[in-house]
């Protein structure tokens, strides 16, 4: 006779138990994050999205770079022109807008037609004189206006 207890494997209980329960925390998780991050992130690019195409001549807006300026006139979808100091005007991706910080109700033209009322907004350029570039024009004014010493 032996003195050792032949060993027999114990039959392992609930290791191989379904498909469901064992991908269940791992949905709770997903579904935590949906209601936690990924919603509350799409409604603030909707209401960023909102906000960009309401933008409007008159609007005191902040860019994304933290320049405060006044919307003279919306170029076209994609960019706007702002001014920053007096005479000094930028032209500004639409989508840099980081906020809007009042909204003005649009300036009535004044009987101008939509021509005039466009090269007032820019500085009384007209389009038919070609490209222009407000900044320079606004940058040179600034200069002249310093230096002659009205700056202040």
């Amino acid at each position: 006779m032996s003195m050792i207890a032949p060993a027999y494997a114990q039959a392992a209980g609930g290791v191989g138990g379904g498909g469901i329960e064992s991908f269940l925390p791992l949905i709770l998780i997903f579904v935590v994050f949906y209601f936690l991050l990924i919603r509350p992130q799409q409604k603030k690019v909707k209401q960023q999205r909102e906000m960009l195409s309401a933008i409007r001549r008159g609007d005191r807006v902040v860019t994304g770079g933290g320049i405060v300026g006044l919307i003279t006139k919306v170029v076209n979808d994609q960019e706007v022109i702002v001014e920053i100091a007096d005479n000094v005007r930028v032209k500004v991706l639409r989508d840099t807008i980081a906020t809007v910080l009042t909204k003005t109700e649009p300036v009535a033209g004044g009987g101008k037609n939509k021509a005039e009322a466009e090269g007032d907004a820019e500085g009384g350029e007209t389009s038919d004189s070609g490209p222009a570039a407000p900044e320079d024009n606004g940058v040179v004014a600034g200069l002249k206006k310093l230096l002659s010493g009205k700056g202040k």
